[in-house]
């Protein structure tokens, strides 16, 4: 199973976990996709930044 995982709001103004964790997603700009396999760590990612993302299951 993998997630799409959209950036949905800016990384302006965020804590600083908030924006490095995007980052390691490979978010960058509003709008950007990126499709990554859901494991744990992926998910604890998300969970941290899900006020800025929306989140896909993908088969």
């Amino acid at each position: 199973m993998k997630l799409k995982i959209t950036l949905t709001r800016s990384l302006i103004t965020r804590k600083p976990n908030q924006r490095r964790t995007a980052h390691a997603l490979g978010l960058r700009k509003i709008g950007q996709t990126v499709v990554k396999e859901k494991n744990d760590a992926i998910v604890g990612m998300v969970n941290t930044i899900k006020h800025l993302v929306s989140v896909e299951e993908v088969l």
